[in-house]
C-alpha cells in the first residue's frame, strides 16, 4: 500500500468535478457514437452506430429519414461539439491519474459499469459494492492498495424502493446488458422457481450480481422494479447502502459511481468475515485484508468516520454488536497493527 502524489489525487479531485458537470448535464451529446444512413431503393434510412464491447461495430436502426429524425442528429452534433472538450480532458486525467499510480479498471469491466452507469442505476441509487468498490477506494482516498484488486463479479446493490419517485426512476439492467452483445445470460438459480440475480458472459466468468438488503426470514430473490430485475437479499447489506459517497472508476474515459462509506465498507467486512461458511476461507482472508488496509488509511486520515460507523453499528443493538465482538480478535491476530489503530479510535 502506497500513497498517491498530492499532483495525483487532484487529478482525482478533477476528475470527479468533470464528471459530475457532465452528468449534471445529462444529454444526447455525451453518446459514445454517431448518425448515419443508408440507401436502400431509393429510401434513406437513418442509423446510430457505435462500438460494441467486443469492439466490432454496430447499427441500431432508428427508421426511414425524417425532419424529426434530420433534427436529432443535428442537435446531436451541435451538442457532442461542446462536450468534446470535456470528454478530451477526461480521458487526459484518466491516462494521468493511471500515469500517477491510481487503480484502472480493465476494458471489459470498465464498459459494463459504464453501460450500467449510462442506464441509470448509480443515478437511481444503486451502489457499486465488493473488490471494484474496494479499488475505487483507492483513488478516492489517494492510495494504491498493491494487492489483488481484480474480480470477475461486478456486484449492485439496491434496495427495492430506490428513488421510484425520480421522473425518470427506472434503469433496465438486463437490457443495458444485453446491448452490450457480450452474451450476458441470467444465471439460473438451484430453485428454479426463483429469478435470476446473477448475468454471466457465455463461455467467461465475468458475473453482474444484484444484491439487496435482506433479512434472515426472507432470502429468496426480490424483484426490483427501478433496475427490472430480480435481486438476491444479503443480511448485513443495508449497513453499506444507507451512507454512501459518489467516486469514479477510472478507466479510459472515467465512470461515475456510487460507493459504500469507506468506514461502513471496512466494518461490514469485518463482519461478514465471520459469517462466511468453512469452504470460503479465501474470501474471508480477503475480507479481512480489505479491511486491514482501510483501517490503516482512514485512522490517519479520516479517524471521524470510523467513530461515526463505529456508532452506526452500536445503535443497531446487541446482534450487531455481537457480531462485531466476534470479529476483532481473529482481525487483531491477523493484522495486530491494524487492530491497536482501531481500537484507539472507538469505546471500548
Amino acid at each position: 500500500m502506497r500513497r498517491l502524489s498530492p499532483e495525483t489525487h487532484t487529478l482525482y479531485a478533477e476528475l470527479m468535478d468533470q464528471l459530475t458537470a457532465i452528468e449534471a448535464r445529462h444529454s444526447i451529446g455525451t453518446l459514445k457514437g454517431c448518425f448515419t444512413t443508408k440507401n436502400v431503393k431509393g429510401e434513406t434510412y437513418c442509423y446510430f452506430q457505435y462500438f460494441g464491447l467486443n469492439g466490432t461495430a454496430v447499427q441500431l436502426y432508428l427508421g426511414r429519414k425524417t425532419p424529426a429524425l434530420d433534427a436529432l442528429a443535428a442537435k446531436f452534433k451541435d451538442e457532442k461539439a461542446l462536450f468534446e472538450p470535456d470528454l478530451d480532458r477526461i480521458k487526459k486525467l484518466c491516462a494521468q491519474i493511471k500515469a500517477g499510480g491510481g487503480l484502472h479498471t480493465d476494458a471489459a469491466h470498465a464498459k459494463v459499469l459504464s453501460a450500467l452507469a449510462a442506464c441509470g442505476v448509480f443515478r437511481l441509487g444503486g451502489v457499486l459494492v465488493g473488490t471494484h468498490a474496494f479499488a475505487a477506494m483507492g483513488n478516492m482516498l489517494g492510495i494504491n492498495w498493491e494487492a489483488a484488486v481484480k474480480t470477475q463479479d461486478i456486484d449492485i446493490a439496491a434496495s427495492k424502493a430506490i428513488n421510484i419517485a425520480l421522473p425518470a426512476g427506472k434503469a433496465d439492467v438486463p437490457a443495458a446488458l444485453e446491448n452490450l452483445e457480450l452474451g450476458f445470460l441470467p444465471v439460473p438459480q438451484l430453485d428454479h422457481k426463483n429469478p435470476s440475480t446473477s448475468f454471466k458472459v457465455r463461455g467467461s466468468t465475468l458475473t453482474v450480481n444484484i444484491l439487496t438488503p435482506g433479512a434472515k426470514e426472507g432470502l429468496k430473490p426480490i424483484f426490483i422494479p427501478s433496475l427490472n430485475t430480480a435481486a438476491q437479499p444479503l443480511l448485513f447489506l443495508d449497513y453499506i447502502t444507507e451512507a454512501t459517497e459518489r467516486a469514479a472508476v477510472v478507466n479510459s474515459g472515467g465512470i461515475l459511481v456510487s460507493l459504500p462509506n469507506p468506514a461502513r465498507f471496512a466494518f461490514h467486512k469485518l463482519i461478514i468475515s465471520r459469517e462466511r461458511a468453512a469452504a470460503m476461507q479465501a474470501k474471508v482472508q480477503k475480507d479481512l485484508a480489505q479491511a486491514a488496509a482501510l483501517f490503516s488509511v482512514l485512522a490517519e486520515d479520516r479517524p471521524g468516520d470510523i467513530l461515526l460507523a463505529y456508532e452506526a453499528i452500536t445503535a443497531r443493538g446487541p446482534l450487531w454488536n455481537g457480531k462485531l465482538k466476534k470479529a476483532l480478535p481473529i482481525f487483531a491476530a491477523k493484522y495486530p497493527e491494524e487492530h491497536k489503530k482501531l481500537l484507539s479510535l472507538i469505546p471500548r
